[in-house]
């Protein structure tokens, strides 16, 4: 093996090498950039639940001067969410359901659809 066979492989581990460096480089500063990005969700996060904190105890108070049972109101509002929760669902499962009509059709046409699938 000549020196210009060794060189050339040098220069192609060289080579790799530095695409290989810009790589992480370019990753680190990605994650740089993520983990900044995270720290002010996060401070977002916590001034927005401070926030409301501060309008839930206001809204108690009203509620309480007003005469309000916010208990009864929170449990009323749970309750019909869940209702058409549960009515959206039966909806999408009648609707992805085949029909009786279509059932029928399929029985009295008379043709077998795995003759259609061979053909």
């Amino acid at each position: 093996m000549g020196f210009g066979d060794t060189a050339k492989k040098i220069q192609t581990l060289a080579d790799r090498a530095e695409r290989t460096y810009k790589k992480i480089s370019e990753l680190r500063d990605e994650v740089d950039e993520t983990q900044e990005t995270v720290i002010d969700t996060s401070e977002r996060v916590k001034t927005l639940e401070n926030e409301m904190a501060e309008q839930r105890a206001v809204l108690d108070a009203v509620a309480e001067e007003v005469g309000v049972d916010l208990a009864r109101v929170s449990t009323e509002a749970h309750i019909t969410d869940a209702e058409e929760s549960a009515a959206e669902e039966a909806d999408d499962a009648d609707s992805h359901a085949p029909s009786d009509s279509d059932t029928d059709a399929d029985a009295t046409d008379g043709s077998d659809p795995t003759e259609e699938d061979a053909a």
